[in-house]
């Protein structure tokens, strides 16, 4: 098992000067700088764009369906870190609401389980196939108020990594605490990102006027 070294890559301009950020997260087997370059494909230019790498190129040893305690303490290191990284960028004075989060696959899985366990009004969270972590999800641990976060939530049907249930069980659970959700099930699809998916989460970066 390990731990996860506070190891960021950034690109664009500062933040001081962009005052918004995206984070994106890889997937397993994957590495920061290649969900950086996913971001060419996003309406992403006015961003300060966060990936943060793994240990050896995964966030944690299992499946994200597997007993928690298998995934354990590579899991709660990998939502330390997130949470180490977010607070980073709002302390540089960042609103919560123009912070975006994304991530594919195990990436995106991530995300969501940090989000949720910490869901405030975010700009926007990009889940590029992925879902709530666990077995069986444990409700009392999300908590707080998405206040209308606008939530892009995809999967293959079937996908090798990501059931279709699981993502329907992670869009009621983020819509409970006031996330607004597009759900994307896309049959026979593999495990990658569609055009469509990207066109989707650009329009959520691309929504200036949040209210």
């Amino acid at each position: 098992m390990y731990t996860h070294k506070n190891d960021v890559i950034t690109r664009g301009k500062p933040l001081s000067e962009t005052g918004k950020a995206l984070i994106l997260v890889h997937g397993r087997g994957a590495t920061a700088q290649s969900i950086l370059d996913l971001a060419n494909h996003l309406p992403a230019q006015d961003f300060t764009l966060y990936a943060p790498q793994a240990t050896n190129n995964s966030w944690y040893p299992y499946s994200f369906m597997a007993p928690e305690e298998q995934n354990q303490p590579a899991l709660d290191s990998a939502l330390e870190r997130l949470d180490e990284l977010v607070k980073s960028i709002l302390d540089q004075g960042v609103k919560s609401e123009e912070l975006y989060l994304g991530g594919f696959s195990q990436g995106a899985c991530l995300t969501s389980e940090y989000a949720t366990r910490n869901a405030r009004k975010f700009g926007g969270l990009l889940l590029f196939t992925g879902g709530l972590i666990g077995q069986q999800l444990v409700a009392d641990r999300y908590k707080g108020n998405f206040e209308g976060t606008p939530v892009l939530l995809t999967t293959g049907d079937p996908d090798p990594h990501v059931p279709v249930s699981r993502v329907e069980e992670t869009a009621e659970t983020m819509e409970k605490l006031g996330a607004v959700v597009t759900k994307k099930i896309y049959h026979g699809r593999p495990h990658t990102i569609l055009q469509e998916e990207l066109d989707l989460a650009g329009k959520i970066l691309s929504s200036v006027d949040k209210g």
